[in-house]
C-alpha cells in the first residue's frame, strides 16, 4: 500500500468516489462469503474496489457496540477484577441506584453499583474515598458506556483479610444465607434467653444487668464459648448445638418454660482479626441453621461481621442486643397502667349506662305496675261516676221541669176524665149472663187444649222416663251414634236435670 493510499477501515475519499450511481451502488454492495475486497482478504464482504479507491463496509451502532460487548464479556480478566481508585462525584438515583467515576492521575472509569449490593455493603460511596472495588466490565448498549458493575466496596488498604471478607461475604450472600426473606420475629416475652460468650469478659455481666434491669423475669442461660483465636469457630458452633440440645431436653422432660427460646450471639469490640471468628463460614451457617432466633451483638456499633448478616436480628453492641431480645418492664408497667384507666373508664362509662337504663325500665315498671293501674283505673271510675251522676241529676231535673209542665196542663182535666172512666167501669160490671158464659165455654176450651199439648211435650216424655243426648261441645242433638264417637263428652236432659256423659266404643 502506498503512502497516499487510506487504510481498509477507512472511508474513501469524496473526490475518489465513482460519479455514476450505479457503479456507486455496485461498489457498496457486499459479496458474499469466500468472495475479496481489493486486498484480497477473504471474509470481509467488501465488493471490488474501483481503480483509485479502496473497499469500504459500512456497519450499524448497533452492530458496533454488540462487537464491543462481545469482545469485552469473551475476555475472562474483565469478568470478576479489582479496581483501585479514588471517587468522582457520586450520584443516587430515585431507584437507589449509585453512579460514580472511579479516577486516577490520568483516567478514570464509569461504575454503577446496583441498589441490591449496595444495601448489603457496610460502606457507602463518598466522593473523595480511594477505595477499591469488586465488579465486572461490561458495555451499556443504549448509551455505548463501558462501566464497571460493583458488587461491593472497601476503603483502600485493608489488605487480604478484607479481601477474604468481601469474597465470603458475596459468596454466602448468592446462596441465599442473609435473605431478608428467612429472618425470624422475636418473641415478646421470653421465659428463658441462652446466650452464647465468654463467661470471663464483661460483656456476660453487661448482659446481665440489662437483663435484669429491664426485665427480670426472664431466665438466662449461659453457654460459655471462646471467642477470640483459632479454636473459637468450632467453639461457637459447639455452643449454637448445646443450646439446641438444652431446649431439646427441657421440653422432652415437660418444662417448656425453662427452654430457651431466642439465642444472644455476643462480644466485645476489637480489631478485625479479633473478630474473624464471627466471619467463618461454619459459624454464619451454624447461625442460620440455628433453631431458634438468633441476636448478633458483635463488637462496637461500627464492627460489622458475617454473623451480623445472617442473624435475625443485628444489634450494634451486645447490651443493645440484651435490650432488643426482651421489653423494658417501665414501659410494660406504664402500658398495662393506661390500659386500667382505659379499662376503668370503659367499665365506669358502661356501668353509667346501664344504670341510666335501669332507671328507665324502673319507670316504665312503676307505671305498668298493678298498683299504678289500679290508681289510675279509680281515678277514671271516680270521674265517669262524677260525670254519670250529674248527668243523671240533669236528666232528673228536665223530666220533673216536664212533669211539672205537665201536671199544669192535664190537672184541670183530670177530675172529669177519672169520672168517665170509673162509670166505664162500673158499666163493664154489669155484663148479662151470655158473655159470661161464653167467657167459661172459651175457658174450659182452653184447658182442654193446655192439657193435650202438655202429653205432646218433650217434657211429659221425659216424665215418661226418656232422655234428650246432646254434644258437650257445640250442644247438638245426637240422632245417630256416628254424631259420637268414642271419647266424645255428652249431656243427657231427664226430666229433673242433666247429667253429665262421655261415648266409649260400645
Amino acid at each position: 500500500m502506498s503512502d497516499v493510499d487510506p487504510p481498509d477501515w477507512a472511508l474513501p475519499s469524496w473526490d475518489a468516489m465513482p460519479a455514476d450511481p450505479a457503479d456507486r451502488a455496485d461498489r457498496l454492495r457486499p459479496v458474499g462469503p469466500g468472495s475479496t475486497g481489493t486486498s484480497g482478504d477473504p471474509g470481509l464482504g467488501r465488493p471490488p474496489a474501483a481503480p483509485g479507491t479502496s473497499g469500504v463496509r459500512i456497519l450499524g451502532v448497533s452492530d458496533v457496540t454488540r462487537a464491543i460487548r462481545g469482545a469485552v464479556r469473551s475476555d475472562p480478566r474483565l469478568a470478576d477484577l479489582w479496581v483501585e481508585g479514588e471517587i468522582g462525584r457520586v450520584t443516587v438515583s430515585s431507584a437507589g441506584h449509585a453512579y460514580f467515576a472511579l479516577k486516577d492521575e490520568r483516567n478514570q472509569l464509569q461504575c454503577v453499583w446496583f441498589r441490591d449490593q449496595r444495601v448489603r455493603s457496610a460502606f457507602e460511596a463518598q466522593a473523595g474515598l480511594r477505595i477499591v472495588a469488586h465488579g465486572r466490565i461490561d458495555l451499556f448498549e443504549p448509551q455505548g458506556a463501558l462501566q464497571l458493575y460493583v458488587e461491593s466496596i472497601q476503603p483502600a488498604g485493608l489488605g487480604d483479610l478484607t479481601l477474604r471478607f468481601e469474597a465470603l461475604k458475596a459468596r454466602l450472600a448468592t446462596e441465599g444465607l442473609f435473605d431478608g426473606t428467612r429472618k425470624r420475629p422475636l418473641p415478646t416475652r421470653p421465659a428463658t434467653i441462652a446466650v452464647i460468650t465468654s463467661p470471663t469478659g464483661a460483656v456476660w455481666k453487661d448482659i446481665c444487668h440489662v437483663l435484669g434491669r429491664r426485665w427480670p423475669l426472664t431466665r438466662v442461660v449461659l453457654v460459655a464459648a471462646q471467642v477470640q483465636g483459632e479454636a473459637a469457630p468450632k467453639s461457637l458452633v459447639a455452643a449454637f448445638r448445646k443450646v439446641e440440645r438444652h431446649a431439646a431436653e427441657r421440653v422432652a422432660a415437660g418444662h417448656p418454660d425453662e427452654a430457651p427460646v431466642v439465642t444472644i450471639l455476643a462480644r466485645g469490640g476489637g480489631s478485625l482479626e479479633d473478630l474473624w471468628a464471627f466471619n467463618d463460614e461454619a459459624v454464619v451457617r451454624a447461625v442460620v441453621a440455628h433453631t431458634l432466633p438468633v441476636v448478633c451483638g458483635v463488637g462496637h456499633e461500627a464492627d460489622v461481621t458475617l454473623a451480623d448478616f445472617a442473624a435475625d436480628v443485628r444489634a450494634p453492641t451486645p447490651s443493645a442486643a440484651a435490650e432488643v431480645v426482651v421489653p423494658d418492664r417501665a414501659e410494660s408497667l406504664a402500658a398495662i397502667r393506661a390500659a386500667g384507666r382505659r379499662l376503668d373508664a370503659g367499665a365506669t362509662g358502661r356501668l353509667d349506662s346501664v344504670a341510666r337504663e335501669v332507671v328507665a325500665e324502673r319507670r316504665a315498671l312503676d307505671r305498668l305496675s298493678p298498683l299504678a293501674q289500679l290508681a289510675s283505673a279509680r281515678e277514671r271510675v271516680g270521674l265517669l261516676l262524677d260525670r254519670g251522676t250529674r248527668a243523671i241529676i240533669a236528666a232528673l231535673g228536665t223530666r220533673r221541669t216536664a212533669t211539672e209542665r205537665l201536671a199544669v196542663r192535664v190537672g184541670p182535666t183530670l177530675p172529669a176524665r177519672l169520672a168517665r172512666e170509673r162509670g166505664r167501669l162500673e158499666r163493664a160490671d154489669a155484663l148479662d149472663p151470655s158473655a159470661i158464659r161464653r167467657v167459661a165455654a172459651a175457658r174450659a176450651s182452653l184447658g182442654t187444649a193446655a192439657a193435650a199439648l202438655a202429653v205432646l211435650g218433650p217434657q211429659a216424655t221425659l216424665d215418661r222416663g226418656y232422655s234428650i243426648v246432646r254434644r258437650a261441645d257445640d250442644a247438638r242433638i245426637v240422632r245417630d251414634p256416628v254424631d259420637a264417637p268414642p271419647g266424645t263428652r255428652l249431656a243427657l236432659r231427664v226430666a229433673r236435670g242433666d247429667l253429665p256423659a262421655t261415648a266409649d266404643d260400645r
